[in-house]
């Protein structure tokens, strides 16, 4: 069957129920809106009893055939939610969940939540047999590049929106942290009239809720925005961010940068590249832009100056490590 967006589950769901629903993901927020709406719209349709199965360690799968063959003696028509915490059933509950997609219970919408998932678990037999019987629901991440697009569309549906400094103030101030960002959106309804909402209301109405980690770092260094890296290195140094794993993620890159550089300079293939230096999604769009803009000589120099960082951490060079790391990103940033 096929992907929906959680975005546009909601009218999917307006038009029937599909029989499996399949919600997997990193961003938390949506994978439960999209739960919630796909539970309130087995009810409205009159799928009133509601079975839950959460799959622990030593989780009986047997319970799983019984819920797909019970008939309940209160309503003709059943939600069945399989939760899977760990997104790792095992063997037995690999064969169980291939049986589930291929023998769907009757009368049964059936809804299986799981969290993101690494590549082996996508190409897993189980996993790729619900993926032809449901409609699967992938719960990306809204990066920073997407996170203005979402707030706008949160916002017309409630009828307002924001003039273009209100909106770069709020996503600054929400970035990494989408249910805070939901509740300041729901927020911004309660305190103000529907229309165009000025920078002053912005300021006035939203918290500092930004949340940000080592690896939305790497995203903002390689695409060469300088301020936003100041501002996430002062959010991880808030939020008691250790600097050695700071340290660690810069020092990665940067290598990873130069054996990219190699790479090119010896005529191999971008793609195998990519695969062998681990580069996906986001990072893989940014990594060639970067290196041309940085150059050899500055990343040769920044990973010196890690060094230096290095000794700050561990006591043995005067000077604050935070400091220390703020000069190396600026460098990289540029």
């Amino acid at each position: 069957m096929p992907q929906a967006n959680p975005e546009a589950l909601k009218s999917l769901l307006g038009r029937n129920l599909a029989p499996l629903y399949l919600i997997h993901g990193e961003e938390a927020l949506l994978a439960l809106e999209a739960a919630d709406a796909i539970r309130e719209a087995a009810r409205k349709a009159g799928y009133l009893e509601r079975e839950v199965l959460t799959v622990e360690p030593g989780f009986d799968w047997s319970s799983l055939v019984n819920a797909m063959h019970s008939v309940s003696l209160f309503a003709s028509l059943k939600l069945l939610e399989v939760r899977i915490p760990s997104g790792k059933p095992g063997a037995e509950g690999g064969e169980a969940l291939q049986k589930l997609a291929a023998h769907l219970p009757p009368d049964t919408v059936t809804l299986v939540i799981l969290p993101k998932l690494e590549r082996v678990q996508l190409q897993a037999k189980w996993f790729t047999a619900l993926q032809k019987a449901a409609l699967e629901i992938d719960a990306k991440a809204v990066t920073r590049t997407d996170l203005p697009g979402w707030v706008v569309r949160r916002l017309k549906a409630q009828g307002q929106s924001m003039e273009g400094e209100a909106l770069a103030f709020f996503v600054d101030r929400v970035e990494g942290n989408l249910l805070a960002a939901r509740q300041e959106v729901d927020k911004l309804a309660l305190l103000y009239p529907q229309g165009e909402l000025k920078l002053a209301d912005v300021r006035e109405a939203v918290a500092n809720v930004a949340r940000f980690d080592v690896f939305h770092l790497s995203a903002a260094w390689l695409q060469g925005d300088a301020p936003r890296v100041a501002r996430m290195l002062e959010g991880l140094e808030a939020e008691g961010e250790a600097p050695v794993l700071v340290l660690w993620a810069l020092a990665e890159d940067i290598r990873m940068l130069l054996k990219l550089r190699q790479g090119i300079k010896d005529g191999r293939n971008a793609r195998e590249m990519a695969r062998e230096l681990k580069l996906w999604g986001e990072r893989q769009k940014l990594a060639e832009p970067a290196l041309r803009r940085i150059g050899p000589r500055k990343l040769m120099d920044a990973l010196t100056q890690c060094a230096e960082v290095d000794r700050q951490i561990k006591g043995a060079a005067q000077g604050e490590p935070w400091q220390g790391l703020l000069r190396v990103a600026m460098l990289l940033a540029g």
